[in-house]
């Protein structure tokens, strides 16, 4: 028997259990380091059974004692047991479910059932870090076929709860990432709400990306809505732009996220069911898919671009969801600012009509609200974008992205970042290529999304003319050393980060 404790480690979503080398219970149970370990008792008010299984590892200090058992601050919240409860502890196998991951890692196709019982396991947190990576690297080292990837969709759908509203039509956008300061969301959604539209759309922190849209909307507002919040939200403001994690939707997505990020892995069957879930779960009867193509992004070839369409499109048909799928131009950054504080001003400076507003990121805005205005009829067939153009130019989306700010609870903008420094061109040219992944990886060395404040400003795009010595990137960081990283960085590649010609 041991008695727990919070031990206020950060876990993300892994049960990770800790106790002392030299505990009696520890010697007499056979317990080893990263071991599987079932910890169960019972609620002392309800009476109810309480279990989680977590990894676990070993103190030789007194950071546990010797009667204790630690948990980390998911394992712990999970448990739902007061601190100091009395528990048991055994050792726990992995669920049955990991040998059919082995077996698509030997090249066995997956079944639906395989799926529910895989995402089942996961997001009931049973599978360990290591199994996480295995099954991410078995889907992509293991192309699931058209079946295999609905499957996985229909899985993560069933895994969590869905929001429902009542509305005839409820509207979403996703752009599946690798574009820097591409916040088209945060202009389509006030456009299309100020046209009565209802848009609850829910979206992601950074991946592996310099920030989300929940990173740069979280500048501005609240983004950690509950289920019961985000239906006052809507209801208050017609849409909202909140985190997707602080939901219970497809929340077997979250939990394989925390693999993906450090892996850097975002293979186009994890891409497809993640997106379609969420959207599905979401309450959305029509979606936009945003597919950036071009030399540094996640889709660099049109033939690429046209399959991960057509797979979208399938996959959208048999869950029942209406999906339009567009590609757009990734030859750089879209707008000028990369991390939340810097992304937060472009979105603004549109949504207020500033002269010095980003115009691609403006024009962008409006190509694809006009297209969800065209594909739901709140406008006629080729007049989308000059009704979301209207609904801009009016202030009307200004005043609905205000509203949904109120409703989610506003914050103040970050204050600007300490320190900075300027990367100039190394030659005079016509820039006809930005590296999307070079530069947001500067954004990230900089400190962003950590700190709102960190990132890079794109002072030269592509398709201007500049001379040698001319300002191409303003480096923003709260400390000298990430600045001195960032900034070391983008001037040893910025060869290949920067293409010039005429």
């Amino acid at each position: 028997m041991f008695r727990i404790r919070r031990m206020g480690i950060d876990t993300q979503s892994e049960h990770v259990l800790f106790i002392h080398a030299d505990a009696v219970h520890g010697g007499l149970l056979g317990f080893k380091p990263l071991d599987r370990v079932r910890v169960g008792g019972n609620d002392p008010e309800s009476g109810k059974r309480r279990e989680i299984t977590g990894i676990l590892n070993f103190c030789e200090d007194d950071l546990v004692g010797r009667e204790e058992i630690g948990l980390s601050n998911v394992a712990f919240a999970d448990l739902g047991l007061p601190a100091g409860a009395t528990v048991e502890a055994e050792l726990a196998v992995s669920p049955a479910s990991v040998d059919k991951v082995r077996g698509k890692l030997r090249g066995q196709r997956l079944s639906r059932r395989d799926f529910d019982e895989i995402i089942r396991d996961v997001t009931a947190r049973q599978y360990s870090k290591p199994e996480l990576s295995m099954f991410v690297l078995a889907c992509a080292l293991q192309n699931l076929d058209d079946d295999e990837i609905a499957d996985f969709t229909r899985a993560m759908i069933d895994s969590g709860s869905s929001l429902q509203f009542d509305a005839p039509i409820v509207a979403d956008k996703h752009c599946i990432g690798g574009v820097p300061g591409n916040r088209t969301t945060m202009i389509v959604v006030p456009i299309l709400v100020s046209l009565g539209m209802t848009v609850p759309k829910t979206s992601s922190k950074a991946i592996t990306s310099a920030a989300g849209t929940a990173d740069t909307m979280g500048a501005l507002a609240c983004v950690d809505l509950r289920s019961e919040d985000l239906h006052r939200v809507v209801k208050q403001a017609g849409g909202c732009i909140a985190w997707g994690g602080a939901l219970d939707l497809a929340p077997a997505d979250d939990v394989l996220i925390t693999v993906e990020r450090p892996m850097q892995l975002d293979t186009e069957a994890q891409m497809v069911a993640s997106i379609l879930a969420k959207k599905k779960t979401a309450g959305a009867t029509h979606a936009l898919i945003d597919i950036p193509l071009g030399p540094a992004t996640k889709v660099r070839t049109q033939q690429t671009a046209e399959e991960l369409g057509r797979l979208f499109r399938h996959v959208a048909d048999i869950i029942g969801l209406d999906v339009d799928v567009v590609t757009t131009d990734a030859r750089g950054p879209i707008g000028c600012g990369i991390g939340p504080r810097l992304e937060a001003l472009d979105v603004l400076a549109v949504l207020r009509r500033d002269a010095e507003a980003p115009i691609d990121l403006r024009e962008k805005s409006l190509f694809l609200a006009g297209r969800i205005l065209e594909r739901t009829g709140v406008a006629p067939d080729s007049c989308g974008y000059r009704t979301a153009q209207e609904a801009l130019e009016s202030g009307r989306a200004e005043q609905a992205f205000q509203r949904i700010v109120e409703a989610q609870g506003p914050r103040a903008l970050p204050e600007e970042a300490r320190f900075k420094a300027w990367v100039e061109a190394p030659e005079a040219g016509r820039i006809s290529q930005i590296d999307c992944l070079g530069v947001g990886r500067i954004a990230k060395l900089a400190g962003s999304p950590a700190h709102a404040a960190a990132g890079l400003r794109c002072l030269s795009r592509v398709g201007d003319v500049v001379e040698a010595g001319d300002p191409l990137f303003e480096i923003h960081a709260q400390s000298d050393p990430q600045l001195g990283i960032a900034e070391a960085y983008a001037r040893r590649e910025l060869h290949r980060l920067v293409r010039f010609g005429y």
